[in-house]
């Protein structure tokens, strides 16, 4: 029999984690990728590492299923399901970033990276609507989903610009975006460790988290990008260093997020019942602070 204090839910392991990590990653790097690339070659490359990334995401919450062949129900219910959503727009979105690989057209990469941002969003509310995990249902994950995701992004960006002719700018706009990605996460960080907006274990998790992402998922990528700025030499290296570090910090987050820091609401009791003539009693929600 379950306790009355809140307990981790099993039933998103790390593949549903994954399917936001490969999701995530692989939208961000399809919406910048419309903007960075400049040639054919370019686009084709940059298409297959998106799309291979959301692909794997999706197979792995494919995995998951307790009846695999029965995952085709997922695209039943648009009209209330984020989930249904989210695969909706994958189809177009598959199809678009595989023309791309087929072809380099700069145009089908334009295409791909617009359902690339409706399957992020879908991903970010997915959460968001999961009411029975306080750290999933505030409004603040949504503004981080969005922004790891397009973070994740110009990270493997960075890091293939050591192989590929990419844009000078991939190193500002990665910084703009770990900026972006630090502040959503405040946002979120601060308002779940405040009292009484999650259970207590739920923001244990997360203040064990915090030290650690904000000096390594969002000072050292800084650190690199100034390091190659400020040494011409090491701008390559450095760009790269700070792209893959940007990366897999997005990716921890997001499987602290969904596996770790996913305690439900519990059980609790607006006011006690009076077992004796007089007033009820105070109430109790065990497990909150």
């Amino acid at each position: 029999m379950r306790p009355a204090t809140p307990w981790l839910q099993n039933h998103w392991d790390w593949r549903a984690a994954g399917n936001f990590c490969g999701g995530g990653a692989g939208t961000g790097a399809l919406i910048l990728a419309a903007l960075a690339a400049d040639s054919p070659a370019e686009a084709r490359i940059l298409a297959l590492l998106g799309i291979a990334l959301v692909g794997a995401g999706l197979s792995l919450v494919w995995a998951e299923l307790g009846r695999p062949l029965r995952a085709l129900n997922v695209f039943f219910h648009p009209q209330t399901s984020w989930m249904t959503r989210e695969a909706m727009a994958a189809v177009p979105l598959a199809l678009a970033a595989l023309a791309t690989a087929l072809t380099g057209s700069r145009t089908l990469l334009a295409l791909a990276a617009l359902f690339a941002a409706v399957f992020l969003y879908c991903q970010a509310r997915i959460l968001h609507a999961a009411k029975g995990i306080p750290a999933w249902r505030v409004p603040q994950i949504v503004p981080l989903i969005l922004a790891t995701g397009l973070a994740e992004g110009a990270g493997l960006l960075a890091a293939a610009a050591l192989a590929l002719p990419l844009p000078d700018w991939i190193g500002p706009l990665l910084a703009l975006l770990v900026l972006a990605r630090f502040v959503a996460w405040r946002r979120y960080f601060g308002h779940l460790t405040a009292p009484g907006n999650a259970p207590v274990a739920a923001a244990d998790v997360l203040r064990r988290l915090h030290p650690p992402l904000v000096m390594g998922g969002h000072a050292a990528p800084v650190a690199l990008l100034l390091l190659g700025a400020v040494v011409a030499p090491l701008q390559g290296p450095a760009v790269a260093a700070a792209g893959v570090v940007t990366w897999l910090a997005g990716w921890w987050m997001k499987y602290a997020i969904v596996t770790r820091a996913a305690y439900n609401q519990g059980f609790a009791i607006a006011r006690g019942p009076a077992r004796t003539p007089g007033a009820s009693r105070p109430g109790c929600k065990p497990g909150w602070s």
